[in-house]
């Protein structure tokens, strides 16, 4: 791991890229503008949210060894979470067609 300046602009860039698809779809298909939309918009938010509370807390202070672990695991959860967010808009797309 870099740092957790680094983890911390990796969040916010992923997570904002979902926000940005999700406006480029909206303004795409401006006829289907659905709940859905906002729905997905505000699960990323909330994600992105408690990713930071997460780097902001780190379990196990005294111990370098379960901090690293940790923020492996923060990296982890971080890229299945924004795979599942895009995935979900992926569906969205394909029942438009």
């Amino acid at each position: 791991m870099a740092s957790i300046r680094e983890l911390k602009k990796d969040i916010d860039y992923l997570v904002f890229e979902v926000i940005s698809d999700c406006f480029v779809y909206s303004n795409v298909h401006p006829d289907n503008k659905t709940d859905e939309l906002t729905a997905l918009i505000s699960d990323a938010v909330e994600f992105r949210n408690d990713l930071i509370a997460r780097v902001n807390n780190p379990d196990g202070k005294d111990n370098p060894k379960i901090v690293k672990a940790y923020y492996k695991t923060v990296q982890k959860d971080l890229l299945s979470g924004v795979d599942k967010l895009f995935e979900r808009l992926s569906s969205m797309l394909a029942k438009k067609k």
